[in-house]
């Protein structure tokens, strides 16, 4: 990782974690760049995992699909994205990621801003609410999701 922010990320310079949905390769983020409004993340996600229903309270996302096939909600509703292809969310909107095929899947995730207000940025984010209804069952009789934690 570079000492200071720089203007390039080359993909050694990526900052690497695991979290429990994907294994994420930070491209964009304060820490790495001089970006105040926008993030970005390539994500990796193993197949028949997911990121379950959340939203973000003060982002908006760009979901970009790379490799592979997401099934991609975005409140109550969903699509199979395929590569080129990609799902806006507004900030607050429930959304979630699913990778219920074969193959594993990567995509871009696209967040803005990068950097919130002080009180803003004291809430939890990402607020996960996929033990809440209707979230709990809308996927029913869908192929299961595991995570990595």
């Amino acid at each position: 990782m570079p000492t200071s922010p720089a203007r390039f990320i080359q993909i050694a310079d990526a900052f690497r974690e695991t979290n429990p949905w994907t294994n994420n390769e930070w491209l964009c983020r304060p820490d790495l760049v001089e970006a105040e409004k926008l993030l970005l993340v390539r994500a990796n996600m193993d197949p028949m995992h997911c990121h379950p229903f959340h939203y973000h309270p003060h982002r908006e996302e760009i979901i970009y699909v790379v490799y592979g096939r997401a099934e991609q909600w975005v409140g109550e509703e969903y699509r199979i994205l395929r590569p080129g292809e990609m799902a806006h969310i507004p900030p607050g909107t429930i959304h979630a990621t699913y990778n219920p095929h074969r193959e594993p899947l990567v995509f871009l995730a696209i967040l803005s801003p990068a950097k919130l207000p002080e009180e803003l940025s004291k809430v939890p984010d990402p607020i996960d609410v996929s033990a809440e209804e209707p979230w709990s069952r809308l996927r029913e009789g869908m192929p299961a999701c595991d995570t990595l934690s």
